[in-house]
């Protein structure tokens, strides 16, 4: 039982609390960012947390161009396109996932499906940043659909709970996504108010909460953290995992934990370098069309030809 298991371990601690305010992104879009904003910076290796709404039609991300870091698109409701300069292309449904690391460089957009009897898309978008070894790696990607993220269920698949295991380890579950660096990203659902559990988290590494529904205690604490709100936990050396247990029914969390980087971040837009020499090197590479964005000028998607007509971009 996950209850019991959770008092045989040591659990983490809220040790900083961020409420995402919404805000104007892209064109049209609204989203909530915590990570990445004035109040939530240096939380290596994670640079950015967007949770996105993308309701309003003609919204959307057209072309734009990615290097230095991987970004994981996760949909919570609704559809998103995507076609990349790589040549990759498909629809990110509801529980799916899209895993892109960008290394030396990507151009690729993003568009939300609008339709009659189709759910506004929503979700989340997290940027990673990737060791100064694999800032310059080929672009790979990973995607899987909701039937492709296997599931945790610690109290049983009738039980109370279940951690979707994006990528890593949980309850003797693995995610197939293999991610370059140290990343554990998973979306806690606790469907009772009492349903526990306790999520093992390697040492030393950096891990955030974000409240999406419900309420969710960490820890031994009373508190109860409601949605919209990012936590930072603790990370002492006797601290082996994060116990959450639900305040109210349908609970849910996204618990995201990662190596932290022993390296600087420069960061232009969607550029990510360890220096600011790299970064100005990352802005010529990108003006001349060349160590990666060989196709930056000249590849266009599908998907966002409208948007680009609308922005007098085409």
């Amino acid at each position: 039982m996950a209850a019991a298991a959770s008092a045989v371990h040591a659990s983490r601690s809220v040790v900083n609390k961020v409420f995402a305010i919404e805000q104007a992104e892209g064109v049209g879009a609204r989203v909530r960012r915590s990570i990445g904003s004035a109040k939530l910076r240096n939380l290596s290796p994670f640079l950015m947390l967007d949770h996105f709404d993308l309701s309003t039609r003609g919204t959307g991300f057209a072309d734009h161009s990615h290097r230095g870091q991987a970004t994981i698109t996760y949909m919570l409701q609704g559809s998103s396109q995507h076609e990349d300069s790589e040549g990759h292309s498909g629809t990110i449904e509801a529980g799916g996932v899209q895993w892109m690391t960008a290394g030396r460089g990507v151009t690729h957009a993003e568009m939300p499906v609008h339709g009659l009897g189709i759910p506004d898309p929503k979700g989340l978008q997290l940027w990673v940043d990737l060791p100064k070894e694999h800032k310059m790696t080929k672009p790979t990607y990973q995607e899987l659909g909701k039937a492709g993220i296997p599931s945790a269920f610690p109290e049983g698949p009738d039980g109370p709970s279940e951690i979707r295991v994006i990528s890593g380890k949980s309850y003797g579950v693995e995610s197939p996504v293999k991610p370059l660096g140290g990343c554990w990203y998973f979306d806690v659902q606790l469907k009772k108010a009492g349903a526990s559990v306790f999520q093992d988290i390697p040492a030393g590494w950096t891990a955030f909460l974000y409240v999406l529904s419900g309420k969710v205690k960490v820890g031994a604490t009373p508190e109860a953290h409601e949605p919209y709100h990012t936590l930072v936990l603790s990370s002492k050396s006797n601290e082996d995992g994060v116990a959450l247990t639900a305040e109210e029914d349908n609970t849910r969390i996204v618990l995201c934990a990662g190596e932290p980087l022993n390296q600087t971040v420069f960061q232009y837009g969607p550029f990510v370098m360890t220096t600011k020499e790299e970064i100005m090197k990352t802005l010529q590479d990108y003006s001349m069309g060349i160590n990666g964005f060989e196709k930056a000028h000249v590849w266009k998607s599908k998907i966002a030809e409208n948007l680009r007509r609308s922005m007098g971009m085409d």
